[in-house]
């Protein structure tokens, strides 16, 4: 039985996240490692969710916000620097959640802040959420993971993660959201480096055996799969619900109405409406986008067979997805 930490180096949420799963899978019965990492400006969205019902896809992309999709389930979070990110990974024989939770509360009531737990997934500050967290099994491997509010900015969090209710009629999980608070709130000298410090301590106090892990101790073999899974676009995005969306646009010829039903990202069926003058336009819109996967560089190049009409109509669609 041995106790384990590890720093990430990197903001990348894709490796990050897909780190996490890398230890999930291999860590051996009997250990315990924890793991912190902070991520750059980024949405991550639980296994089971759809993105397109979570998240302002486009208005993430204008702003370079990475969206990456968690092996655990529960809902979307924001990530950016003023997050700590937390991951105890358990080997059979070491999930003790109530643990977990507790060194997280000692770490951050030695900042003087009174805090508690709600349930087993939620950490309080006079009922402000300050940290959520998510598990995961595999075999007999589990992961309890989660965020430390320390200075995010909440705005952002807000609007990344609030969509227009007209464009999806989603049959996926929902985000429940929160009443959220940066610990700053309460001490302003607090940094992510200090927090991920006093857990640490605290960690090390529970297990005075704890080993620090260098990167050098991980196999880039066995991690890169990994790390290039969670980069991908199947995963981020493909990996979705069945869900339906609306879309809609005006243009000085005519106004279209798009009904997509989709699975796993791909368009499975299409009904096109339109007041356009070219009566074959419905039809051809049809055509062109059925199989087609739900991203932008797929429905431009569906668009290029179509009238000029067709075409306009398809690069304003995709310039939403």
């Amino acid at each position: 039985m041995a106790n384990y930490v590890y720093f990430s180096d990197t903001l990348r949420a894709s490796d990050n996240i897909g780190l996490d799963e890398f230890f999930l899978d291999t860590v051996k019965p009997g250990d315990l490692i924890l793991y912190f990492y902070v991520n750059g400006n980024a949405v991550i969205i639980g296994k089971n969710q759809n993105p397109w019902k979570e998240c302002d896809l486009a208005a993430m992309e204008r702003d370079g916000v990475e969206l990456t999709r968690r092996v655990s389930g529960g809902g979307a979070v924001y990530h950016d620097g003023g997050n700590l990110n937390y991951s105890f990974i358990a080997g059979e024989g070491r999930y003790e959640p109530e643990l977990f939770q507790d060194l997280i509360l000692s770490a951050v009531r030695g900042f003087g802040i009174s805090c508690e737990a709600s349930g087993r997934n939620d950490l309080l500050v006079d009922g402000r959420k300050i940290s959520g967290t998510a598990v995961a099994v595999r075999h007999e491997a589990r992961i309890h993971h989660g965020t430390l509010l320390i200075r995010a900015d909440l705005e952002k969090l807000s609007g990344y993660l609030t969509v227009d209710p007209r464009k999806i009629r989603s049959k996926g999980i929902s985000s429940v959201r929160s009443r959220v608070m940066n610990l700053t709130e309460l001490c302003p000298s607090l940094t992510v480096d200090r927090a991920r410090d006093a857990i640490y301590s605290a960690y090390k106090a529970r297990f005075p055996d704890a080993i620090p892990l260098t990167k050098d101790a991980l196999d880039p073999e066995k991690t890169a799969p990994y790390l290039a899974r969670h980069a991908t676009w199947e995963w981020r995005l493909g990996e979705t619900p069945k869900f339906d969306l609306k879309w809609d646009e005006r243009f000085s010829w005519g106004g279209v109405e798009l009904y997509l039903s989709l699975e796993k990202s791909t368009i499975r069926e299409v009904r096109a409406f339109s007041d356009a003058m070219d009566a074959s336009l419905c039809a051809a819109l049809e055509e062109a986008l059925a199989g087609v996967a739900l991203r932008r560089d797929a429905v431009l190049k569906a668009a290029q067979a179509l009238s000029k009409e067709g075409k306009e109509t398809l690069t304003a669609f995709a310039a939403t997805v």
